[in-house]
């Protein structure tokens, strides 16, 4: 039996700022579409399965994993990379905050760290909640590191929550 026919639907979304009219598979997923077809590439296809956390991207302000959103499930999204963090050439400050407490070794990794990081300062801010060290790594235990640069990415944040 061959497989089914691809379904085309238009989307539209916004990448990092930038508006995207497009016409898309049903089936691919957010992840692929930016990889594969918008450029941005500093969102990692890990473990494609959600489990790893390379692929964390914001989504209309919250963390998602890429590799896990239908992008038509987000027709009219606002989606942030990590290529999207930085303003007007100026590094996000938990990308500074990264890159001084040496929050990485690899780096592959890094942009869904630093997405998810991104998004778990917002979520403290708006629900009240103070960033200790034992909420950081429970919050933040969705995003995998094989090196192990947790002991420099807790601070790294820690930092920056204030």
């Amino acid at each position: 039996m061959a497989p089914p026919a691809a379904v085309l639907v238009e989307l539209a979304l916004r990448i990092n700022g930038v508006e995207h009219a497009l016409e898309v598979d049903t089936r691919v997923s957010l992840l692929d579409l930016l990889r594969e077809r918008l450029g941005p590439t500093g969102t990692k296809k890990g473990c494609d399965h959600g489990q790893c956390g390379a692929c964390t991207v914001l989504i209309d302000g919250r963390r998602a994993n890429a590799c896990l959103a239908l992008a038509v499930a987000h027709d009219g999204a606002d989606v942030v990379t990590v290529e999207g963090l930085a303003e007007r050439g100026e590094l996000h400050e938990l990308q500074r905050a990264f890159i001084e407490h040496d929050a990485f070794q690899c780096g592959f990794c890094t942009p869904g760290q630093l997405c998810s990081a991104v998004g778990l300062l917002r979520e403290a801010r708006d629900e009240g909640i103070e960033l200790d060290d034992a909420t950081i790594r429970e919050r933040m235990n969705g995003n995998l590191c094989r090196c192990g640069a947790y002991a420099n990415i807790v601070p790294a944040i820690r930092e920056v929550a204030g």
